[in-house]
C-alpha cells in the first residue's frame, strides 16, 4: 500500500526547501496525520494545528434564566491546556491533518480555486492546499501564524485576501523552482486510482483514531467562591492524555466510508510507498482543460 501521510511529507520537505516565506520550518516539527473525511460529505480538506498554544487564563462556563437573567448553572473553574506530542525525542509543535480519501478527491473544476488556477490540474489543487497548512506554521511563536491585510496591517482573521494571495505566489515559486515531478506526482491520481494501483492507501493516524491530540480543560487547584450561589456542574473527570509519543502512532487503511488498522507486519515500521508511474515532466498536468 502508499503510505499517503509520508508522501506529502516528503512534498513539504521538498517544499519548504525551495519556496523562502516557508523555509524557516523545520519539518521534524510537524506531524501530518489522516483523519477520516468521506468524498460525498463537506467539510475541509486539511487542517493545521497548533500544539504550542499557552494555558489560558482561568475561566468557566455558565447559564442563566433566559426570564430573569439570573445565573442558574456554572461550571468548575479550569484551565485550557496543549497535550505535548513527540517523536523520535523530539516535541512536535504542530500537526497537520489530511481528510482521507476527501483530499484525494479535490477537484478543480467548479472550485473556488478554479479561477485561480484557470490552466491548472487537480493536482494544482492539492498542492495548494498542503501549501495553505503549511503557511498557518508559525515557526518562530509556535502558533497559527497571524494574518496581514493588503496593506501589511495585521487581521484578527486566519484567511484573509493577502492570505490566499500568498499562497498562490508560493505554489508558482514552487513549480517555477522546477521540483523533481517524481515527488508531487501521486497528487495527479485519486483514491480510487492510488488504491488501484498499490493496493490500497494507507496513512499514519493515532491509536486512539479517530481522536487526535487536542487542547483539554483542567479544574482549576483552587476553586474561587461566586457572590451568587449556582449550581456548579463538575467537569469531566476523565484522564485527558497530556502526553503522546512514537508508541501512540499506528498505520491505518483508509477506504472509501471507513477505515481499519493496517497489518502488524505494516505496523512494524513506516510503509514506505512506491511512487506512481511519473510524468516525463510536471508540465504535462498543466495544459488547459
Amino acid at each position: 500500500m502508499i503510505n499517503y501521510t509520508d508522501h506529502v511529507r516528503r512534498l513539504m520537505e521538498d517544499i519548504v526547501s525551495r519556496v523562502p516565506a516557508l523555509s524557516a520550518i523545520d519539518i521534524r516539527d510537524v506531524l501530518v496525520f489522516a483523519r477520516l473525511g468521506r468524498t460525498i460529505t463537506h467539510g475541509a480538506y486539511a487542517t493545521c494545528h497548533s500544539l504550542m498554544l499557552p494555558d489560558s487564563e482561568a475561566a468557566y462556563y455558565f447559564w442563566r434564566d433566559r426570564r430573569t437573567g439570573r445565573l442558574t448553572r456554572r461550571s468548575e473553574w479550569f484551565i485550557t491546556r496543549s497535550p505535548h506530542v513527540r517523536v523520535a525525542g523530539r516535541r512536535v509543535t504542530h500537526l497537520i491533518s489530511l481528510s482521507l480519501p476527501r483530499f484525494c478527491d479535490q477537484t478543480l473544476k467548479g472550485s473556488a480555486k478554479q479561477d485561480t488556477y484557470p490552466h491548472g490540474s487537480d493536482s494544482h489543487a492539492k498542492l495548494d492546499t498542503i501549501i495553505h497548512e503549511l503557511y498557518h506554521v508559525d515557526p518562530h511563536g509556535g502558533g497559527i501564524r497571524a494574518s496581514t491585510r493588503s496593506d501589511g496591517r495585521p487581521s484578527a482573521q486566519t484567511h484573509t485576501a493577502q492570505f490566499f494571495r500568498d499562497v498562490l505566489r508560493m505554489v508558482r515559486e514552487y513549480l517555477d523552482s522546477r521540483p523533481d515531478p517524481a515527488i508531487s506526482a501521486f497528487l495527479t491520481l485519486s483514491f480510487d486510482e492510488l488504491a488501484e494501483l498499490h493496493g490500497g492507501v494507507a496513512a499514519t493516524t493515532f491509536r486512539a483514531f479517530p481522536s487526535f491530540p487536542q487542547r483539554f480543560r483542567e479544574p482549576t487547584i483552587e476553586q474561587p467562591r461566586m457572590p451568587r450561589a449556582a449550581h456548579i456542574v463538575p467537569l469531566d473527570r476523565r484522564q485527558h492524555q497530556r502526553l503522546y509519543t512514537d508508541a501512540d502512532l499506528e498505520i491505518r487503511e483508509f477506504l472509501a466510508r471507513s477505515t481499519r488498522l493496517a497489518t502488524s507486519d505494516q505496523n512494524a515500521g513506516t510503509i514506505k510507498g512506491v511512487h506512481p508511474r511519473q510524468p516525463s515532466s510536471f508540465a504535462a498536468h498543466r495544459r488547459p482543460r
